[in-house]
């Protein structure tokens, strides 16, 4: 079996830093990209979806919650030459969590609440303090 072709554009995807009661939801990657790195959950945008749509879709798929999203946090891009494995622009939206309790799956091996400014010791992806501090300002 050949390896599918990568994509000849950037893919846009979305994902979301969700708090719940002061703590932050922080996912780990089981393949790849980023296998064994903690990120937000998320993914990519599909066609016709708005942009709320997807990073709603997204949560509910990967980690199967109910979100209520309050605005734009940034952006961030990662390049091929970055090990991503793709050209990928990323919107991470800032969001309160709503219902339903994280789950683990073929794409999630861990997840954890975190204090948004208790994150030593975890392998994080490129960027996501920043991120967090964004969403912070938000909710």
């Amino acid at each position: 079996m050949t390896a599918p072709t990568p994509p000849r554009h950037p893919q846009l995807a979305v994902s979301a830093a969700i708090f719940r009661d002061g703590k932050l939801l922080l996912v780990r990657r089981a393949r790849s990209p980023a296998k064994g790195v903690y990120t937000l959950p998320g993914g990519r945008v599909e066609l016709g979806e708005t942009l709320h749509e997807a990073v709603a879709r997204e949560v509910m798929e990967e980690a199967a919650l109910s979100i209520a999203i309050v605005g734009l946090a940034g952006w961030r891009e990662v390049l091929p030459a970055q090990g991503g494995g793709g050209h990928y622009v990323i919107l991470p939206f800032a969001a309160r969590w709503q219902a339903g309790e994280p789950r683990l799956n073929p794409e999630l091996d861990d997840f954890q609440w975190r204090l948004p400014d208790a994150l030593e010791g975890l392998t994080l992806t490129d960027g996501l303090p920043e991120i967090i501090a964004a969403a912070r300002t938000l909710v």
